[in-house]
């Protein structure tokens, strides 16, 4: 689903496409400049990577918007950066996005447990059925006319199916938290894709939809699948099992605050993070049970990840525009 999210924001997410292509942030004479594109890339590039290697679930947009703001301003100065712009239009969604999403969550769990707490879910089942006509004659022998066999679909609660001893596909409150699940993925692709193709082609970015534009895309996604694939454990530990332990209804509250948060900011081309929108979710379902629900520690190693992210990323993205200057 990161895949699909990833594919489906060529269409969706244009907008923050062409926000984070940096047209408005710094002055387009070093936008076209291949230097600084590799800077900015390998400075959020190398941030993101050595916080997820380490299990720290860090922000690909903080990453990517220190690396641009980095490398301008050791390009051209503090005047690079039209620091208004990044105020209004990056920080302050970013700001403000953990906070919604901490209230949202905490106020989720009743909502679910009201509506869905009782429910037990729904088993689909083939029950075997078997036919026989038999003819008896007047000395009471018989002997079997036609016989067929068939099944009958059966649609009931799963300890009905079990008492019967019946045996099939249940849809129970865990199948709603796998489906969250991949709507929270889907919507992380939806909102990181265009982020990270626009450092690819940080001057086209800004012209609309392209051919390129869709390759790179399809290459961006199935790097960030495999990606997730394949390195994100580590992180993924850390949000399900460190910060506080969760109930499938707890976790649905979760997924269904940062899938729709995620989703709707990336189609209005407002940038947040997934992660700080996720973490934020996890830890109001924590704090809702009681503060000592809540590993605090993992907490004060989280915010401080990213914290520091803008400013390393920052810090690598403009040492390294400074070095390719020198060989480009």
């Amino acid at each position: 689903t990161t895949l699909a999210g990833s594919i489906a924001s060529i269409v969706l997410a244009q907008s923050l496409l062409t926000k984070f292509s940096g047209k408005g942030i710094v002055p387009d004479e070093i936008l076209g400049s291949e230097f600084f594109l590799l800077a900015v890339a390998a400075g959020a590039g190398l941030t993101v990577i050595t916080a997820t290697l380490t299990g720290f679930p860090v922000s690909t947009t903080h990453a990517i918007l220190g690396g641009l703001c980095g490398s301008a301003v050791a390009l051209i100065g503090l005047s690079g950066v039209e620091w208004v712009t990044v105020l209004k239009k990056a920080a302050l969604p970013l700001a403000l996005s953990p906070v919604v999403a901490f209230l949202v969550t905490w106020s989720l769990p009743p909502v679910l447990e009201a509506t869905l707490g009782r429910w037990s879910g729904y088993c689909l089942c083939l029950q075997a059925r078997t036919g026989t006509l038999i003819a008896v004659n007047p000395q009471g022998e018989s002997r079997i006319l036609y016989q067929a066999t068939g099944a009958d679909v059966v649609v009931d609660r799963p300890t009905v199916c079990e008492r019967s001893q019946l045996s099939g596909l249940t849809v129970g409150m865990d199948s709603i938290h796998w489906l969250s699940s991949g709507a929270a993925s889907f919507a992380r692709g939806l909102n990181d894709a265009p982020k990270i193709v626009s450092l690819i082609l940080i001057v086209q970015a800004a012209a609309g939809p392209s051919r390129l534009q869709t390759v790179v895309f399809v290459l961006s996604a199935i790097a960030m699948g495999l990606g997730s694939y394949l390195g994100g454990r580590r992180v993924t530990e850390v949000l399900a099992e460190k910060i506080t332990r969760m109930s499938h209804t707890e976790g649905l509250a979760a997924n269904l605050t940062t899938s729709v948060l995620v989703t709707a900011t990336a189609v209005l081309g407002m940038p947040v993070s997934t992660t700080q929108v996720s973490s934020s979710a996890i830890i109001a379902v924590g704090a809702r049970k009681g503060l000592q629900a809540v590993r605090w520690t993992t907490v004060k190693g989280m915010v401080l990840a990213w914290v520091v992210t803008v400013p390393i990323s920052a810090l690598l993205g403009g040492g390294l525009a400074l070095v390719l200057r020198l060989f480009m």
